[in-house]
Order: structure tokens, then sequence, then C-alpha cells
């Protein structure tokens, strides 16, 4: 099983690699994030794995347009909700 998870974020990963190489250039820098949604889906891929970093990237997908400010947004610590204290 874990193989296929890796298998799937590398293909996942190449696919907007290729993104990035191919189509981006054609048509300019859109983002209105830091960092931008590309860059984005790939560290929250990597960081929290295929399908919790493809939803923040779609996520972070629709808050990118004219409307919304932009500005930094990070992608979220892995671990955040298992350093708190439980009450």
């Amino acid at each position: 099983m874990a193989k296929i998870s890796a298998a799937l974020q590398w293909l996942a990963i190449k696919f907007i690699r290729g993104y990035q190489l191919v189509i981006s250039p054609m048509i300019g820098p859109r983002c209105r994030f830091t960092p931008t949604c590309s860059h984005y889906a790939i560290e929250a891929i990597k960081s929290h794995g295929m399908i919790k970093g493809c939803w923040l990237a779609a996520c972070r997908l629709v808050k990118c347009h004219p409307l919304h400010n932009g500005g930094y947004d990070p992608v979220p610590p892995c671990c955040a909700n298992k350093n708190k204290p439980k009450l």
C-alpha cells in the first residue's frame, strides 16, 4: 500500500512540475499567493500525503481569484493537532 501511495504522490508531483514547465510560462504569472499555488500543491502533497495534500491544494485554488487579496499563505504544519493538549 505504501508503494502505491508513493507512486501516486510521485505522479501528482510530476504532473504539477509539467504544468510549471510547459503551461505556466505560456499563460504568465497569475497566482495571487506566495508560494504560488503549484508550489503550494507540491509542498502539501509531500508533507500531508496524497489525499489531504490534494484537498489543501484544491481549497487553495478555489481562493485564487481576482476578488481575493492573496498574500502569504503557507502550507499548514503536518501534525498541528497532535501537539495540542487534550482538555
